[in-house]
């Protein structure tokens, strides 16, 4: 797995000097990444979140567009526009930001649910569709979005459909003690973040790709995310529980994690490590449930938890 472990440390590296102690989620957005999907970060404003996806996407040399989504944002701006070119008298396509390998979508829950609906063809396909037409997006495409959990003012709750197309959601929380003296010393002098150099390029990504597939799922793993997912729609406050699509993205955010441990098979540690990103923005709670802070992140920690693991010893998911 030397590809993918490569790859994930040269990016963990080369954003950790602009960005200070966020390993786990650089992390999660490069399994994002890797697998063909996309991340969306929640936290409140001020902790890094646009510092972290700008990072990451200077250490690759791949197209960057950022769309900063405002309730005033058409779905034609994110998307592309046919016009009528004078010149050659005939209609051409005009692509729009989403036309980028990484794309930021910053607040993106401050666009009407309409501009947020021209994002899913997007994300799940990977083309855009105007006027009957179909355009290939770049690959590989990763759609980064961030959002500002406790704002309720100018803002619209994302869908359901929405949420299920992020593979995965991260949190960089607040900063601790001996962190933010440590950001306090790097920007004590500069108001800007340093300028970072590429560290890897589409082929690598591509490659890193090819390897994933070669990680080693022993069968009774396939079970064990079986009945994560499962567990997590008899959970209490939980309306609808874990898809099928879910335990897909389960399974392949786990492999990845994996193989930046350097190993070609998945063991039940990865899985539980990857279920809270992976699953928890995708529950649907009651009503009395989302009124409590972290009710998703519980039941999927209460769902694991319940569910136990093959066997505990190792040496019995390796390939025979």
């Amino acid at each position: 797995m030397e590809n993918i472990r490569s790859l994930y440390e040269k990016l963990k590296k080369n954003v950790a000097s602009a960005v200070v102690g966020r390993d786990e989620a650089v992390r999660f957005i490069f399994a994002a990444l890797v697998c063909g999907g996309h991340a969306i970060i929640t936290d409140v404003p001020g902790t890094g979140k646009t510092l972290l996806t700008k990072s990451v996407a200077a250490s690759l040399s791949l197209s960057f567009s950022r769309i900063q989504f405002t309730p005033d944002l058409m779905p034609s701006d994110i998307t592309g526009i046919r016009y009528f070119n004078m010149k050659t008298q005939e209609f051409e396509f005009l692509p729009g930001p989403v036309f980028a390998n990484i794309v930021m979508a910053d607040e993106i829950n401050r666009a009407t649910p309409k501009t947020q609906a021209g994002m899913l063809e997007c994300m799940a396909e990977h083309q855009v569709t105007v006027d009957g037409e179909v355009h290939a997006l770049q690959e590989p495409f990763l759609v980064i979005a961030t959002r500002n959990p406790i704002e309720s003012s100018g803002v619209y709750e994302l869908p359901e459909a929405q949420l299920d197309r992020f593979l995965v959601s991260v949190s960089t929380g607040i900063p601790d003690r001996a962190e933010t003296i440590q950001i306090l010393r790097r920007y004590d002098k500069k108001s800007e973040a340093p300028v970072l150099s590429p560290v890897a390029g589409a082929a690598e990504v591509f490659a890193a790709r090819e390897e994933l597939d070669r990680v080693y799922v022993a069968d009774d793993l396939y079970a064990y995310v079986a009945d994560i997912c499962a567990a997590t729609r008899r959970e209490e406050g939980v309306e609808l529980g874990a898809s099928p699509r879910a335990a897909q993205a389960l399974l392949s955010v786990a492999k990845c994690i994996a193989a930046t441990e350097g190993r070609d098979h998945l063991l039940p540690d990865d899985v539980k490590a990857c279920a809270v990103p992976v699953l928890a923005h995708r529950l649907m709670l009651t009503a009395a449930a989302s009124m409590r802070a972290g009710a998703a992140e519980d039941a999927v920690r209460s769902a694991v938890s319940r569910t136990p693991a093959p066997t505990e010893d190792p040496s019995a998911y390796k390939f025979r």
